[in-house]
């Protein structure tokens, strides 16, 4: 089975899941879900079914891919497959509210349509339904200790995003941030995500440890590749493919891998006069792009994606599987990196 064929396969089943975990039949809470609804990509504002893309639906379809590729059955894990995506969901409806971002894959954002207290309400509700979705693992006949084994996991991860969504959102008032705290901050947020979900894939087939082990540095190395990637696309990124303005990353001073660079770089100085302005203009981006050009700061941070997703592929092969077994996350890996949006 090729990765075309296994996203046809799969992604039905995780949106099933998904929309079983998060409904309600009380009609007075029916506008409660009805956000997270909004949120996930099921519902318009007015809680009208009109789908708008509620993401790529990644790190489930990592979680089943790595079962599969252990040699498990996706049945048994798509609890933990769409207690992910729920997890991963509720740090974006609490990330948006933090980051003060008024939109969400080209939509209002919860926090902007409903106001702040009702998304952190959602975001909260998210965050519980991840570990009651998660909970079910316990219906499915899987071995205690490999359901204690993915909570004590899911739950590592859970810290590890408060602590790297606490590092980006400490890196927004400093210009002195260095590559390495970039990368622990990266490791705390998407390649935490992205290792559990094939971690748990991987444990809820009976893999052994080791092998556990392989399949989530595979995560999350590829989790570090996948954000390197957006952070270039947020700055080079075409605009019509991207859904944003060109160069917004740079409007709302992100200190993705490429500034962090330049900033550590000969125009270290020059740029961080331009990001001390009180506020930046469409015609300060040329100006911060001349500068990002001339330290090579988009070939080093693509060096830095290849790189990592080298080591991902080679922790991927310590796995000691078959090609076949392993190709549908291989070609997975390829397509991310590939990708222009």
């Amino acid at each position: 089975m090729n990765i075309r064929e296994a996203m046809a396969r799969y992604l039905p089943l995780i949106e099933e899941a998904l929309q079983a975990a998060l409904q309600t039949s009380h009609k007075t809470l029916a506008a409660h879900h009805g956000m997270m609804h909004y949120h996930l990509g099921w519902v318009d504002q007015r809680f009208q079914s009109k789908p708008a893309g509620g993401g790529k639906r990644l790190r489930p379809l990592l979680c089943l891919l790595a079962c599969e590729a252990a040699g498990g059955d996706v049945q048994v894990a798509l609890p933990a497959a769409a207690a992910i995506e729920i997890l991963h969901n509720f740090s974006l409806v609490h990330d948006d509210i933090e980051d003060d971002s008024p939109t969400r894959r080209g939509r209002p954002a919860v926090w902007a349509l409903w106001g702040v207290p009702q998304a952190i309400n959602v975001g909260d509700a998210l965050f519980a339904l991840a570990h009651r979705t998660l909970g079910q693992l316990s219906e499915q006949d899987v071995p205690a200790d490999r359901v204690l084994g993915a909570t004590r996991a899911f739950h590592d991860t859970c810290v590890a995003l408060t602590e790297g969504q606490y590092l980006d959102m400490s890196f927004e008032a400093r210009l002195d941030v260095t590559v390495d705290e970039y990368m622990e901050m990266i490791r705390g947020k998407t390649a935490a995500l992205m290792g559990l979900s094939t971690q748990l894939g991987a444990l809820l087939a009976g893999a052994p440890a080791g092998r556990i082990g392989h399949f989530h540095r595979f995560g999350r190395m590829l989790g570090i590749a996948f954000q390197i990637e957006d952070d270039i696309l947020g700055i080079w990124g075409d605009e019509a493919l991207t859904g944003k303005s060109a160069a917004s990353d740079i409007l709302e001073r992100k200190k993705t891998l490429p500034v962090v660079y330049a900033l550590q770089s000969a125009v270290g100085e020059r740029l961080r006069a331009i990001y001390q302005k009180r506020e930046l203009t469409p015609e300060d981006t040329p100006s911060v792009l001349v500068l990002l050009e001339e330290v090579h700061a988009r070939g080093y941070a693509k060096r830095l994606a290849e790189e990592a997703l080298h080591q991902a592929l080679e922790a991927l092969a310590a796995t000691g599987l078959g090609e076949a077994a392993l190709a549908p996350l291989g070609e997975l890996a390829a397509l991310l990196q590939g990708r222009r949006r």
